[in-house]
């Protein structure tokens, strides 16, 4: 497996299926980013209590909703990769809400140790998100535990961390700069304004790039290491 067989499946699934995963970030993310907009006027008034409960309601709300549009991507990868995507918006969301408990604690447990890893050596930080980035998929598709979900990432990684690093890397530089370049024409509109409309579309377009890059490293992995006989999207 190389990275521009990752990148390459990736941006084939990217493009032949862009409307269907815009829309699938655009609701999640359009009420995210609405709630946001809100929350930031109200945290210009209220006493320190009130704007303490708003921002934790926020932090809340953005954590669940974008677990549960990684799980939906995740699903909706799964289901691409045949060449074929008719499943249902609606059931990709039905598809991952079993699972955002699971990803939520794996995120927890995964960002605390990446973060440990970066603040005292950068290398472990990087070498543990590289091990741990297959967790989603594994838990959504396989349907493992929070804890076995860790060590199966590992054991699909493994062999191939150069690879998988290089593809968490360069998908989120491009998703970043893109990002950057679509929310720069919304940047003259006022501050709710640009959250709701520029943030949103920004995310909305570039977010399931990186998600779809990951997912096929998983599903190209899983191939290599148990002898699955998927087929990768056929070029259209």
């Amino acid at each position: 497996m190389s990275v521009g067989q990752v990148l390459d499946e990736a941006w084939t699934i990217y493009t032949k299926f862009f409307v269907r995963f815009f829309l699938v970030a655009l609701i999640v993310l359009g009420m995210i980013n609405v709630g946001l907009g809100l929350l930031g006027e109200q945290l210009g008034t209220g006493s320190e209590s009130d704007k303490a409960l708003i921002a934790l309601v926020g932090l809340v709300a953005t954590v669940v909703g974008s677990l549960w549009l990684e799980g939906a991507f995740v699903r909706g990868v799964e289901t691409a990769r045949s060449g074929v995507f008719t499943t249902p918006i609606a059931e990709l969301f039905r598809g991952a809400r079993p699972f955002i408990g699971r990803l939520f604690l794996s995120g927890l447990l995964a960002g605390l140790g990446i973060i440990l890893g970066l603040v005292f050596v950068i290398v472990p930080g990087l070498i543990l998100m590289t091990w741990w980035s297959l967790i989603a998929p594994v838990i959504v598709v396989e349907n493992r535990s929070t804890l076995d979900a860790f060590g199966r990432s590992r054991e699909l990684v493994r062999g191939h961390g150069w690879t998988v690093f290089a593809v968490l890397i360069i998908s989120s530089l491009l998703s970043a700069f893109a990002s950057l370049f679509v929310q720069a024409a919304f940047s003259r509109l006022p501050p709710f304004g640009e959250i709701v409309i520029g943030r949103t579309l920004a995310q909305a377009i570039v977010t399931p790039f990186g998600a779809i890059a990951i997912t096929v490293a998983y599903f190209r992995l899983r191939e290599l290491r148990d002898g699955d006989q998927t087929e990768a999207i056929a070029v259209a």
